[in-house]
């Protein structure tokens, strides 16, 4: 039994090492002819090369190109591939030098090497190179060494960062769309990659922010490409920040210069597939300044108070005939582009036979391509007093100020309302709601009470007080006699 156990130690012990050596490091040899490499390779047995440490700098020598080989090993039907993955080292003169120990790390393993001395002699003449031997080293690997592997260029890039300002004059209370956009040719979208933009934005929109205007601002939760042509190229447009400010007085809007840092990449001249093919770097990019004249309304008496904006009208009456203290109700929507905030409701001057109550008011706001328009409805109830016909025109004007036509514009109803019946003013008190307190009066006792019932309470109850304070005055007595 002892002699089958120990040739299964045996089995194991040799089978151990070969399972533990997936990866390892193989060393040139030495000595080795001026004129050719000394290399240094790693080794993976069934597994693809994903990441790894930089190989080692030897002093002398200076890393020339890299490259790699495979080798498919089928042994008792099992089938074995080695791949090798080869830095080359050309000696830069003659001479006795040390590779000094080294470890690297290869897909999440730790290999180490023992280094060898390296022995550079003359170069052989008509040497032939066999399979084995490493290519003859190129002219330019004779040069001066360089702490970079890889030759990178700085390829040049078509991009460019513009404030975008729809208008370059606007009306006090008129609406500029402002928007950052980053521009990128399709064709380099590998040299240029976003670097920090959470931070940089918030910088940027401080210095875009004015502080003298109304800003309706448009949200997005990531940044999307889209698609557009500049001067007949293909670009990708970033938006990176957009708003419709509108101007509360007569002050500019100013906008700085602004920058954008961006990685920037190099990339490799002479790219392989064991390096990477680009070297991350840092570009600035620059917008020009913009600035936005502000224009003063023309004279007008309202000049101050009217909303600014292009703005029609949309009416509707809940009934067309009613009859007298029967109320009906108006809405008054006005509909456009502009600052809708600043939209006020219409104070009716309601002629003698109608009654108008404080609207309900609605407002919808759609921010959509730089535009900010939408709908602000006023609903009126309209209580008829006196019989007649009424034109909505005399009782409701809403006048505002139109930059396109650069005039005042009055928007007025074209709807009319005819009253039946005669004028009761009793029934007018009744169909008023007067409010939740007189309409609980349905549900609460109406019996009289005298006006006198609590001063007789208040009498009856000191002549109770009276009898119980002599009561105790009595027992008191008593008791002491």
């Amino acid at each position: 039994m002892r002699p089958f156990a120990l040739f299964l130690f045996l089995i194991f012990a040799l089978t151990v090492p070969g399972l533990a050596q997936q990866v390892s490091i193989e060393l040139g040899k030495s000595p080795l002819p001026i004129n050719q490499y000394y290399t240094v390779s790693i080794k993976l047995q069934d597994e693809q090369l994903k990441e790894y440490t930089p190989f080692p700098e030897i002093e002398g020598f200076k890393k020339s190109t890299r490259y790699s080989s495979e080798k498919t090993v089928t042994v008792g039907g099992v089938t074995n591939i080695i791949r090798t993955y080869t830095q080359n080292y050309a000696p830069l003169e003659e001479g006795d030098f040390i590779l000094k120990p080294f470890t690297m790390k290869v897909n999440g393993t730790t290999v180490q090497s023992q280094g060898m001395a390296i022995k550079v002699v003359p170069m052989q003449a008509g040497t032939a190179q066999g399979p084995n031997l490493p290519d003859l080293i190129e002219e330019q690997d004779k040069q001066a060494p360089t702490s970079e592997e890889i030759e990178f260029v700085d390829k040049e890039d078509n991009a460019f960062l513009r404030l975008y300002t729809s208008k370059e004059k606007v009306f006090v209370g008129e609406g500029v769309d402002v928007a950052l956009y980053f521009y990128l040719a399709e064709d380099d979208q590998r040299l240029l990659d976003f670097h920090d933009f959470a931070n940089q934005i918030t910088g940027i929109i401080k210095q875009i922010k004015q502080p003298n205007v109304w800003e309706e601002t448009f949200d997005f939760s990531e940044i999307t490409p889209e698609n557009v042509t500049v001067q007949g190229k293909p670009y990708l447009r970033f938006r990176l920040y957009e708003a419709v400010l509108y101007p509360l007085n007569l002050q500019p809007l100013k906008f700085p210069q602004l920058q954008l840092k961006m990685i920037k990449y190099k990339v490799a001249k002479t790219p392989n597939l064991l390096t990477e093919d680009r070297q991350e770097g840092f570009k600035t990019f620059y917008s020009r300044e913009r600035q936005v004249e502000v224009m003063e309304l023309p004279p007008h008496p309202l000049r101050n108070v009217v909303p600014v904006g292009n703005y029609t009208l949309l009416e509707s009456i809940s009934k067309k005939q009613v009859s007298v203290n029967k109320s009906f109700r108006y809405l008054f929507e006005i509909i456009g582009e502009g600052n809708l905030d600043a939209v006020m409701p219409p104070t009716p001057a309601a002629p003698a036979g109608l009654e108008f109550y404080p609207p309900d008011v609605r407002q919808d706001v759609t921010r959509r391509a730089g535009r900010v328009s939408g709908a602000k409805s006023f609903s009126y109830n309209v209580l008829p007093r006196e019989p007649g016909t009424y034109e909505l025109s005399n009782a409701i004007e809403w006048i505002y100020f139109n930059p396109v036509t650069a005039a005042y514009d009055t928007l007025r109803p074209s709807l009319q309302v005819t009253v039946t019946g005669a004028r009761d003013s009793d029934a007018l008190v009744l169909s008023r709601d007067l409010g939740a307190f007189y309409n609980i009066i349905e549900n609460e006792d109406n019996t009289l009470v005298s006006l006198h019932f609590f001063e007789e309470i208040k009498r009856y109850t000191n002549i109770i007080l009276a009898v119980l304070l002599v009561v105790s005055a009595f027992v008191f007595l008593k008791n002491r006699a």
